[in-house]
């Protein structure tokens, strides 16, 4: 590791509000959060980020078969229209040096099943994932070790 994240979670603190004021406004299913961390943490190569968002995803309900055939989404029928174009928008803001990325076809098929803020939530979680797997990988955060927090008992 080069630099301990938690000892400058003080610097952090925008970006983690930020991700946390698009986790709690509610407006993007939980499971399709987890999708996006976890694909745009792929595309990334960030261990740390993939070690918690899968177990946090684990945790929350999700299967194992979804967790493994994320990088292959567009072959099966495993995820719902909304999560394929989520994945799709994340994918393409990730990956800005395509050849047309976050392309008119997209944000059309995109304003279908997501409403104008939805859409922005979705683009402020895939901005502040790829924050995150920047900064850990820039770190070399190790991942491995993560711990989801214990669930509240209903």
């Amino acid at each position: 590791m080069r630099f301990n994240i938690q000892r400058h979670y003080p610097a952090m603190q925008p970006l983690i509000d930020l991700g946390r004021a698009v986790h709690d406004a509610g407006r993007l299913e939980p499971a399709l959060i987890q999708l996006v961390l976890m694909r745009v943490s792929q595309i990334n190569g960030c261990a740390f980020c993939l070690d918690m968002h899968s177990k946090d995803a684990r945790a929350a309900g999700e299967t194992e078969q979804r967790l493994y055939l994320l990088p292959a989404w567009r072959e099966t029928k495993l995820y719902s229209e909304r999560e394929q174009v989520a994945l799709q928008w994340a994918e393409e803001l990730t990956e800005l040096a395509g050849a047309e990325p976050v392309s008119d076809a997209l944000y059309e098929k995109a304003t279908k099943v997501f409403s104008e803020l939805e859409l922005v939530d979705l683009t402020l979680l895939t901005v502040t994932i790829n924050s995150w797997n920047r900064i850990n990988v820039a770190a070399r955060t190790i991942g491995g070790n993560y711990k989801p927090p214990a669930r509240a008992a209903h």
